[in-house]
């Protein structure tokens, strides 16, 4: 950029063109901005073509790609849709009562909470699904069984019919209700001592570690931010 070139010039120039050049790693040509120089420049081709080939294509993207992910034009553009898409209904309107919270120092930092580790708190999110899912193939071969929801008499409401009802059950049930405690107990089954090691042992992993885990980012990022 021509502009950016001469501020540095006016700025740094008791440095000599030189040494300029070295550090931004340019041509000397290109840091000379003399009367003579540009006279000599050819007269620019005002084609369609001419314009077109003209045009710095990455420093375009680059461009769009610093607008899209800045967060106040993210925010405002979101503002908006909730805006135009409450014309339409009207629940929409109530997306705007979080701008309360953009208006307060404080609210910011709880909301900025949940976003400041988010590469972070998306991984541990999909090792939670993994091991949810590696539980639920062991469950669907060897424990379906108890998933029965029926009361007696009733025909019968398994929540193990299939492994995607049976993943969905335990994304929603297990690890909500902190475990297995909504299916039925194991008491006098054949295959009791391994249901309850399964279910400690799913406890543990899932309930106590990778929940703490996710939570434990959360309250750090947001004592990060405050302090």
């Amino acid at each position: 950029d021509k502009f950016v070139k001469r501020k540095v010039m006016d700025k740094y120039g008791e440095f000599g063109r030189d040494r300029i050049s070295e550090l931004l790693g340019m041509d000397k040509v290109a840091l000379d901005f003399s009367d003579a120089r540009e006279k000599k420049k050819p007269k620019k081709d005002s084609s369609l073509s001419a314009v077109l080939n003209s045009i710095d294509v990455k420093y375009q993207m680059w461009k769009l790609g610093v607008v899209f992910t800045d967060d106040s034009f993210l925010y405002l553009a979101w503002y908006m849709t909730m805006s135009v898409l409450g014309h339409y209904n009207n629940f929409f309107f109530a997306a705007h009562l979080l701008d309360i919270a953009m208006g307060f120092k404080t609210l910011r930092t709880i909301l900025s909470s949940v976003t400041h580790n988010g590469k972070q708190l998306v991984l541990t999110v999909g090792l939670l699904a993994v091991v949810v899912y590696l539980y639920t193939v062991v469950r669907f071969n060897f424990f379906r069984k108890f998933y029965n929801k029926s009361e007696d008499g009733d025909t019968p409401d398994m929540k193990c019919d299939d492994m995607l009802t049976c993943y969905m059950f335990h994304m929603y049930v297990g690890v909500r209700a902190e475990g297995c405690s909504e299916i039925e107990a194991p008491a006098g089954d054949e295959y009791e001592i391994y249901r309850i090691i399964f279910d400690i042992t799913f406890f543990f992993f899932v309930i106590v570690i990778l929940l703490a885990i996710i939570q434990g980012l959360i309250i750090d990022a947001f004592g990060e931010l405050r302090d």
